[in-house]
């Protein structure tokens, strides 16, 4: 039984409303609680955090039950590095 190790960001506002990113689960198996995310051009980076818990997809057939297959994320800031 393959063991599922990313799900999909949905980013849900901010400058990349609409994207999703494929992304890996923290080593406790949890979604990650805020992604940085580089911009393409530019010296800056977006900072999105989860969203609340009801934003969150299951698949039936996950081998495990409990992993997310998607989370909504909701921007917080962009940082100029």
């Amino acid at each position: 039984m393959a063991t599922t190790t990313t799900y999909t960001a949905k980013l849900i506002d901010g400058p990349l409303e609409g994207k999703t990113i494929s992304t890996g689960f923290l080593d406790s198996g949890d979604a990650r609680p805020r992604l940085e995310i580089s911009a393409s051009a530019g010296a800056k980076h977006y900072l999105y955090v989860r969203a609340a818990g009801s934003e969150v997809e299951f698949a039936s057939d996950d081998g495990r039950g409990r992993l997310p297959t998607a989370v909504a994320y909701r921007y917080v800031e962009t940082v100029f590095d």
